[in-house]
């Protein structure tokens, strides 16, 4: 319905014919979940096709959007940026670690707990992608009354959904078709911002001051330029201030993974 070509390539001999005069690229390549594992074990294969691609966008396509979906995003976001360091291209407005999946879990668990709407419930989710590290702001809710143990528990889900799909597929996968939503919603933002349209915000992981970490997720303004404001997170309950000051080592911990890997590497 649109007059979007489609072309295929194949391998990485390929990825700069792919890449070629691109204005948006999303990267979601690398192995999926398997059970027990977690994101960080997929560090040492993933972290190189990142590397891989981060080098022939910096070459093909260097005033690109960048959303990265590539797990562990904690990592490989830092990993993509310091690639495009080297080749003097980095701009942090256009390099987005893509969360939205977090968010989409919170909006359906929240609507779902409370009888709301799923297409009229907000939730903002902040700090990273991978475990603990994901803290979804349900005292920011409107309108929303949970119990402790309700708060509990819906962090805990939102926090762990992805393995609870790992575990019901039995290793044959992970969360491919809702990831997939969510990073075409998220496309679908950007594209519109890119296009004009006013006040698109998103939750994204993005190369920010708010925190000891160097890129955290929180709330971000797009426009043509990428990303236009960031905004702080806000007021936090006692029990969400806790979760960011426990998460916030382990998240900056692993930026400096990726940070690590391209300096060694």
């Amino acid at each position: 319905s649109t007059s979007a070509k489609v072309t295929g390539y194949v391998g990485s001999e390929q990825a700069s014919l792919a890449l070629a005069g691109a204005n948006i690229v999303v990267i979601p390549a690398g192995v999926p979940r398997k059970p027990g594992m977690t994101r960080d074990d997929l560090f040492n294969v993933n972290a190189n096709i990142v590397k891989e691609l981060a080098i022939a966008s910096a070459k093909a396509c260097p005033k690109a959007f960048f959303l990265i979906i590539s797990n562990p995003v904690n990592s490989t976001v830092p990993i993509f940026a310091e690639i495009l360091k080297q080749h003097n291209v980095y701009d942090p407005k256009r390099l987005f670690g893509v969360t939205t999946l977090d968010i989409v879990r919170a909006n359906t668990f929240v609507a779902e707990n409370q009888g709301f709407p799923v297409d009229k419930t907000k939730v903002t989710v902040i700090g990273g992608h991978a475990g603990k590290t994901i803290l979804p702001l349900l005292s920011q809710v409107p309108s929303a009354k949970f119990s402790e143990a309700d708060i509990a528990a819906l962090t805990n889900r939102i926090q762990f959904g992805g393995d609870e799909v790992v575990k019901a597929k039995g290793g044959e996968g992970s969360a491919t078709l809702s990831m997939a939503y969510a990073g075409h919603l998220f496309a679908s933002r950007l594209m519109n911002a890119l296009s004009g349209e006013k006040d698109v915000i998103e939750c994204a992981f993005v190369e920010n001051n708010l925190t000891t970490s160097p890129f955290f997720s929180t709330k971000v303004r797009l426009g043509p330029n990428g990303v236009e404001e960031i905004y702080p997170f806000g007021p936090l309950s006692p029990f969400e201030a806790k979760g960011l000051e426990e998460m916030l080592p382990d998240l900056t911990a692993q930026v400096k993974k990726g940070i690590e890997f391209i300096k060694q590497t």
